[in-house]
C-alpha cells in the first residue's frame, strides 16, 4: 500500500500532517520529505495525524522520533493523534512514547492548545 500525506496550518507555526496509508522502507522518504520542509520553517508544532495508518516500519519510527528531536531541539513541540492500536504497541515496544506527547483525539488536542495558549497570556 502507498502513502498519502497532507498539511495543514492550524495557526501561526501550528502544523497538523495527516498521513494514509504504511509507513515503511517504500514510503517513509513521502512523510519525511513533507516533515523536513514544515522543519525548515521553524515551526512552534507540528501534530502528527495518524488516524489513518495501518502500518508502520522501522523507518517510519526513524522519521517520528528524528522530527520530534528536531522540533524540540528549536523549542518547539510535537505531538501524535488518533494512533491505533497497532502503531502504538510499536512505540510501546521501543519505549518511545512516556516523553512523547499523544492525545486521542484532535478535539483533545485542540483544547489542549487553547489552555497553553491562555495559560502563556
Amino acid at each position: 500500500m502507498g502513502i498519502e500525506v497532507s498539511r495543514n496550518q492550524k495557526s501561526a507555526g501550528v502544523f497538523v500532517v495527516s498521513v494514509t496509508g504504511s509507513i515503511d522502507t517504500n514510503t517513509y522518504a513521502v512523510l519525511e520529505k513533507e516533515l523536513d520542509s514544515i522543519l525548515a520553517g521553524s515551526p512552534k508544532a507540528i501534530v502528527l495525524d495518524m488516524k489513518d495508518v495501518n502500518y508502520m516500519s522501522s523507518a517510519g519510527v526513524r522519521v517520528v522520533l528524528k522530527t520530534k528531536k528536531m522540533l524540540l531541539g528549536n523549542k518547539g513541540e510535537f505531538s501524535l493523534v488518533n494512533l491505533q492500536p497497532q502503531i502504538k504497541k510499536v512505540f510501546d515496544i521501543i519505549n518511545a512514547l512516556p516523553d512523547l506527547t499523544v492525545f486521542t483525539s484532535i478535539e483533545e488536542l485542540d483544547s489542549y492548545l487553547d489552555a497553553m495558549q491562555k495559560k502563556s497570556k
